[in-house]
């Protein structure tokens, strides 16, 4: 199945399997919505929602930034619209 052209939501984009996912579908044409929570550089934590998203350009995707709050849940319709 092709991923061109198909938006993915990708939550805890920001390092680890979600960055590696975000990177993999970029690459195979499809616009990228990441969600994560670290805006400000960690030293104890590699990358943050902005390094994420240069680095999904960078592939060649599309992206744009959902800066997560704790306590979302993803499967509460009333908790998505906060996202927005």
């Amino acid at each position: 199945m092709s991923l061109a052209g198909k938006t993915l939501f990708i939550t805890g984009g920001s390092r680890g399997n979600g960055l590696d996912i975000a990177l993999r579908a970029a690459r195979d044409g499809a616009n990228i919505v990441i969600a994560a929570k670290t805006t400000e550089a960690n030293p104890n934590l590699s990358g943050t929602i902005y390094t994420a998203a240069a680095q999904v350009e960078q592939a060649g995707g599309t992206v744009q930034t959902v800066r997560g709050r704790p306590q979302i849940a993803l499967s509460n319709p009333a908790q998505i619209e906060l996202l927005n």
